[in-house]
């Protein structure tokens, strides 16, 4: 187990010390993975910055993942589980609106009218604090894959077997601490899982400063 975000961050930095020095980005998935990526990016040097994404939680059980959106209009919708768990297409629709207001509230949160950096030349970091499902995660990192990133890695502290076989496809490479094979959700793999509230959030990319305010 991880005591924290933090510890869970310090010992990613160490995996991914190989890319300090060069043009990296650290993106994190809001809220809980600003935490972990926050340490990453002190480590090498790098800007912070979030990406935006949603999931969208079946209608009786918000918490299971039916898909996800992300900024860039990028929708991953897990057509299997909808199809067994018999949700119309309107219901979805009605979901993926109230997300994408959330999603919009939460991006002029901590960006205010920035759109994402400018990712051409440079290894994009996309960062989470855990992989269940992986349908926030591969929304993420299609809706970076747009920007055209020279290079293109997804950083999370434990993965289930499940996420990390439903990102293989969608990043150059996944860097992980541990995949263990009685996961059942990201929580259960740290001490302290409290929330990361937006004002965390938006102090943590003041803290380390994002790509823009670096070169301003």
């Amino acid at each position: 187990m991880f005591a924290d975000r933090t510890e869970a961050g310090r010992g990613l930095a160490e995996r991914l010390r190989r890319f300090e020095g060069e043009p990296v980005v650290i993106l994190a998935l809001p809220r809980g993975g600003v935490p972990v990526a926050a340490e990453i990016a002190r480590a090498l040097g790098a800007p912070l910055d979030v990406i935006g994404v949603r999931k969208i939680g079946a209608p009786m059980q918000p918490e299971l993942a039916i898909g996800a959106i992300s900024e860039g209009a990028v929708r991953d919708l897990d057509r299997r589980m909808i199809d067994h768990l018999q949700i119309d297409d309107a219901t979805i629709a009605a979901i993926e609106s109230r997300e994408r207001t959330e999603l919009q509230r939460r991006l002029q949160h901590y960006r205010g009218d920035r759109g994402l950096p400018d990712l051409t030349g440079r290894t994009a970091i996309v960062v989470d604090d855990g992989l269940a499902t992986g349908s926030t995660a591969r929304a993420a990192c299609r809706a970076v894959r747009l920007h055209e990133p020279d290079h293109l890695v997804l950083a999370v502290p434990v993965v289930s077997a499940q996420g990390l076989r439903s990102l293989r496809d969608e990043v150059d490479e996944v860097v992980y601490l541990e995949a263990p094979s009685n996961f059942m959700a990201v929580g259960q793999w740290y001490e302290d899982f409290r929330e990361t509230t937006d004002d965390d959030v938006t102090t943590l990319l003041e803290e380390i400063g994002t790509p823009e305010s670096r070169t301003s």
